[in-house]
């Protein structure tokens, strides 16, 4: 057991300098980026930048909500509205009124 523990030990520490030296060399290889090499997070924007963006993110909104509603007041697809007859809904509910009159004759038998 001992043996197995310290194997165990000395093959971490390997993997530990293997991950220095593979934390190193990255950046020159051109992996992980510039942001890997010299601490990484976001670069900052600038005012200007940043309500540019916003003004376009705004416009995208914009647009889908123009199309959202455009369809809701049946611009590309009209909605149908199908209307039924006083009699096919007599009829209907009388063959409903039928099967719950047979569903409780079987409850009862």
């Amino acid at each position: 057991m001992a043996d197995i523990a310290g194997i165990l030990k000395d093959i971490e520490r390997q993997r530990d300098l293997l991950n220095e030296v593979i934390t190193a060399l990255a950046p020159l290889a051109g992996k992980g980026g510039a942001s890997a090499a010299f601490g990484g997070g976001r670069r900052p924007l600038s005012a200007a930048a940043r309500r540019k963006i916003a003004e376009a993110q705004r416009a995208r909104w914009a647009r889908f909500r123009a199309g959202a509603s455009a369809k809701a007041s049946g611009g590309k697809t009209p909605k149908v509205v199908r209307v039924m007859s006083e009699a096919a809904r007599r009829k209907i509910a009388a063959a409903q009124r039928a099967r719950w009159a047979r569903v409780k004759q079987q409850k009862v038998a």
